[in-house]
């Protein structure tokens, strides 16, 4: 089992963060800074996984503010790891081929959501293993601890990879998904019992208001929320990530405001 090396740290705004690497995974962990006191050290709390979309990476502007909002409202440690083809990890041949396929798409105006999914597909079958070796590492260090709950938050091709990986790993006891197509993740949404909340864009260029839908639909959770916005695919609101808090604080055992 590889441990967490950390690479680099800088804190800001009471926020501590650290770049690390489990094995050659790249990631960053997001923590409560400490306090000034000389006995003063990392506090014990929940985790949160996050999963960033296509084309990004780890420390995405969307990836840091969630885990800002995570972190200053609940005090949680939130992490994340670049997905397979993605920030620091270099591309496959395979890779390389897919983006392409999907970038002529794009250029001719051609529906993207089957490459999408076929590909998304394919990089959760490299990632899933992936954040289990992370979650191994991240629940050896004393802040987060073996016993304590674990959350996932991803959009786009966070959830790609997020259904599989929450459907697998019983470690996960909630999770925050959106933004996706049923296909070929439908089937392991019915396996996934845990709280979900659901976020889709009711005017969403790519994907079809049923079809997201569809894959909230196929959640087994007895609780489950969905949350759906008017927008496009991109203008999904910030406020979404604040009801994503509200969220984790609820199942992860926290009190909104208790970030020290």
């Amino acid at each position: 089992m590889h441990s967490v090396q950390f690479t680099a740290e800088t804190t800001s705004d009471g926020v501590l963060e650290r770049d690390f690497t489990v094995g050659e995974i790249p990631g960053v962990l997001w923590s409560p800074a400490p306090s000034s006191a000389p006995a003063s050290g990392l506090v014990r709390a929940p985790l949160v996984l996050m999963g960033h979309g296509g084309g990004t990476h780890k420390k995405a502007p969307a990836m840091s503010g969630r885990a800002q909002r995570l972190v200053h409202g609940c005090g949680f440690h939130v992490a994340v790891i670049d997905a397979p083809g993605h920030g620091d990890r270099p591309r496959t041949a395979h890779d390389e081929q897919e983006i392409a396929v999907m970038q002529q798409a794009m250029k001719a105006g051609e529906p993207v959501g089957p490459i999408v999914v076929r590909y998304n597909a394919h990089l959760a079958e490299r990632a899933v293993p992936e954040w289990q070796a992370t979650l191994d590492a991240l629940q050896q260090l004393p802040e987060i601890g073996a016993d304590g709950p674990v959350g996932y938050y991803g959009l786009n091709m966070g959830t790609a990879i997020g259904v599989p990986l929450a459907a697998a790993d019983p470690r996960i006891t909630a999770a925050v998904f959106g933004l996706f197509w049923p296909d070929l993740l439908a089937e392991t949404a019915q396996r996934i019992t845990i709280p979900v909340e659901f976020a889709l864009q009711w005017d969403d260029e790519h994907i079809p208001r049923e079809a997201g839908l569809a894959l909230y639909d196929a959640f087994a959770s007895k609780e489950k929320t969905l949350y759906a916005n008017a927008g496009s695919h991109k203008e999904l609101p910030r406020f979404q990530a604040d009801s994503a808090v509200l969220f984790f604080a609820r199942h992860l055992g926290r009190t909104v405001g208790s970030a020290d």
